[in-house]
């Protein structure tokens, strides 16, 4: 029985450390789209005087961000999937 934890146990360290080395690598472009969208709602905002549009812009990254996390989701159900077929 303590044999048989051990080795899930392991497999678990296993899975989690493929996550984490993979977790960083798809957020880039999001996170780039994201700071964009923030830097053109302030300059809508503030330069252009442009309130409205700011605001519209200013909600895009959270939209972003949400999408790229649905999408990371995807592989991390498709990696699961695969480790308990295996």
């Amino acid at each position: 029985m303590l044999v048989a934890l051990i080795v899930c146990m392991t497999e678990q360290d296993a899975a989690t450390d493929e996550l984490s080395s993979n977790a960083g690598s798809d957020f880039g472009p999001a996170a780039l789209a994201s700071v964009a969208s923030v830097a053109l709602a302030l300059y809508y905002y503030y330069v252009q005087d442009d309130k409205q549009r700011g605001q519209f812009v200013g909600l895009w990254p959270a939209t972003i961000l949400g999408l790229a996390i649905y999408l990371k989701l995807g592989d991390i159900k498709a990696l699961l999937e695969q480790r308990q077929a295996a």
